[in-house]
């Protein structure tokens, strides 16, 4: 069995909440799954949870190279020079990234409002990118983008391989094809 879930703002890659965060139990009551891959609690989007421990190893583990999409709204505006960087992997301080596929999208249609809201200044502009990745390091989309001098205000994983969000509400679930 393979569930595609749309994890909310706030909520950890766990079943069990933690201080102020909560849990997926408050939204997936299915025995015996597991989540494959974790995504932070104040990142939105795709989380796959599974049965099978190989389909979850094989999700997971960075070794089988399994592209992750992010859509990325960001603090100030990219030009070339930052997405090119991106693009070639950037130097973090646990080691080099690997290129990343990168590009300026358009706020993403039919994208939900995030609870809460993201910080606005008048002043500065936002953009949203759109980031293809191949490892899963801590925190990595975020200070991929701090290293270009564009702070992430919002994190949504769109896709995780051939599995996308495909409609799914924040903190629904459906089964997915495999």
């Amino acid at each position: 069995m393979l569930i595609r879930f749309n994890k909310p703002y706030g909520v950890l890659s766990q079943f069990t909440p933690e201080g102020r965060w909560r849990g997926l139990k408050d939204f997936i009551d299915l025995p015996g799954v597991y989540v494959a891959g974790r995504l932070d609690a104040d990142s939105e989007g795709l989380l796959l949870l599974t049965d099978d421990g190989q389909q979850q190893a094989r999700i997971a583990d960075p070794r089988f190279k399994m592209e992750k999409t992010y859509w990325v709204q960001v603090d100030g505006v990219p030009d070339e020079a930052a997405l090119a960087r991106l693009r070639r992997g950037v130097l973090l301080k646990d080691g080099p990234t690997l290129p990343a596929r990168a590009r300026t999208i358009d706020e993403p249609a039919g994208l939900w409002p995030r609870d809460p809201p993201i910080r606005v200044r008048q002043a500065q502009p936002t953009a949203w990118l759109e980031l293809v990745i191949r490892e899963g390091r801590n925190r990595q989309v975020r200070r991929m983008t701090a290293a270009v001098g564009l702070p992430t205000l919002r994190l949504i994983r769109a896709a995780i391989g051939p599995h996308g969000l495909d409609g799914l509400a924040p903190g629904t679930w459906a089964s997915a094809q495999t």
